[in-house]
């Protein structure tokens, strides 16, 4: 791995996660360059999924069935478990003589030897790791863990802003959903003489026995209110 490598990897990275992919390939990108880059066997990249705290297998270049189909892993729980829960990079020479090590069964059906597993942090707070395994017993070099600790740290850079803007849209849907709700109430306690609770009711009724979302309620009288007016005005 040359200087001129490590710049042409990064630079990869760099732009993918600038541009308008979605997270899914720009992360498939990632541990497929990384790959390349490190000359690993399997390079995979996990996350920890917010509602069961455990890490998972996002994405990975590897066309292991075994591998990419591997149990989650608690914080703490094996190699890329402890690198999560340490925030720091831990490098393993052979998996299958480790102990702590979860997965030999996996390892030796792959050919898998050498580890190097590191954290993705944000601001201190990790959300994930990326591990790269080789076929031949390896020692990792500081260059090679530096090189690493950079694709994770734009990695993790890249899943935060995603995760940013998902959180940022779903809230902006919340408030709209609510106005839209707030003024069929409006029309409706207007039109048919209802206080604020029984409105709702209605609303919540007509939702449920059409199986309809609250939302696609209020917009169905909302435009009901506006065709009237119009032809009211002609």
């Amino acid at each position: 791995m040359t200087f001129g490598d490590q710049i042409k990897a990064l630079s990869r990275i760099s732009k993918a996660i600038t541009s308008d992919l979605y997270l899914e390939d720009i992360l498939r990108l990632i541990v497929t360059v990384t790959a390349e880059l490190l000359g690993s066997n399997i390079c995979s990249l996990m996350l920890i999924d917010e509602k069961s705290g455990l890490l998972v297998v996002r994405a990975t270049q590897s066309i292991s069935e075994a591998y990419n189909k591997k149990p989650p892993l608690k914080i703490g729980e094996g190699i890329a478990g402890k690198a999560a829960k340490e925030n720091k990079p831990i490098a393993v020479k052979d998996v299958n003589k480790e102990k702590e090590y979860k997965y030999k069964d996996i390892a030796k059906k792959e050919g898998l030897s050498s580890l190097l597993s590191v954290p993705m942090a944000v601001k201190g707070r990790v959300i994930g790791v990326i591990n790269c395994y080789t076929s031949r017993p390896h020692d990792f070099s500081e260059t090679e863990t530096d090189v690493l600790t950079t694709i994770a740290n734009q990695a993790a850079v890249a899943i935060e802003n995603t995760e940013l803007m998902v959180k940022s849209k779903v809230i902006q849907e919340e408030l709209e959903t609510r106005k839209r709700i707030e003024r069929a109430k409006g029309i409706l306690m207007r039109d048919e003489t209802l206080t604020e609770e029984q409105a709702y009711l209605k609303l919540r009724k007509y939702s449920m026995d059409n199986r309809k979302t609250m939302r696609e309620v209020a917009e169905a009288i909302i435009l009901a209110a506006d065709m009237r007016h119009l032809t009211g005005a002609r």
